[in-house]
Formats: C-alpha cells, structure tokens, sequence
C-alpha cells in the first residue's frame, strides 16, 4: 500500500514543479548567450527577414533586433520588433530560457525562420503569458500571419 501512494505522489510532485516554472532570474548582460553559443559573425537587421524569407519554406537565419516583450510565465519566448511588425522567437522545443531582463536588449538570435498562422487560442495564450490585460486578450479575434523563429541560440549584444 505504501509503495502505491509512493508511485502516486512523484508525479505529483514532478507536475507541481513543472507548473512553478519561471523565467530564470538575473540580469542578461552583453555577451551572454542563451541557449546554443553563437556570435553576431553573419547576423542581419531583423528588418530584411521578411525579404531573406522564400514563401513558406524555412530558413536557416540569425538576426540581429531589439527585444520588445518576454515571457513573463516561463521566459520561454520572446518577441523581436520591426518596421512591420513584431516577430515571435521560441526556444526550440523548450530546451532554454531567458531572463525578463532581456526586455529592450538587442540580441542576435539563431534559428530556423518561417511564415506561419498563429491560432486565436495561441495568440490569446502568449498575450496572457505576456500579462496583457483581460481586455485586451478578449479583443483578439482572428488569427495572424506572421514570421516565427525556433531559436537554438541566442547572444546579448
């Protein structure tokens, strides 16, 4: 009997944990690199993404912007901004995460890019990860195009 509410409470404990998570703490200073080492060597404005992009297949990219929001849940995306627009970058397959005080830092961000749909559920969940108000969740209401990267690294300029 013990052995059962043994088998039991470890994964209950392993669940609590995974529902904790935060983004990690500290500071992102200049040369720190999340994620896989890169370097600025080869990196574009995140203005000419869009023109480096052919339709809808991805693309091996790096590129070089200011950093607009991160998750304030996890630290498990960020958005980019540019001239027309912001671009979502995700951590590829949840292997890193970077702190909030990422926000207004350029960074140089390596991954695969591509030209993807992004679900009203999907939009509404980063907007609440983001702490957007319940307004402002409630006004999205249509899917939206836009250009995500999958990042494997990422370099604090």
């Amino acid at each position: 009997m013990k052995m059962k509410k043994l088998l039991l409470l470890v994964p209950a404990l392993l669940l609590g944990i995974v529902l904790m998570a935060q983004p990690p703490e500290g500071d992102a200073n200049a040369g720190m690199t999340f994620g896989k080492k890169t370097t600025a060597k080869g990196a574009i404005p995140v203005n000419e993404l869009g023109a480096a992009l052919k339709g809808t297949t991805p693309a091996e990219v790096k590129v070089t912007g200011k950093v607009k929001e991160v998750c304030k849940a996890e630290g498990c995306w960020l958005k980019m901004e540019t001239a027309n627009g912001d671009i979502m970058i995700r951590m590829k397959d949840h292997s890193f995460f970077v702190p909030l005080s990422m926000n207004g830092k350029t960074i140089v961000v390596d991954g695969t890019a591509s030209v993807k749909e992004t679900s009203v559920d999907m939009l509404k969940h980063y907007a609440e990860d983001g702490g957007k108000s319940k307004a402002e969740i409630d006004a999205i209401k249509a899917p939206k195009k836009e250009i995500n990267i999958q990042a494997t690294g990422i370099l604090v300029m």
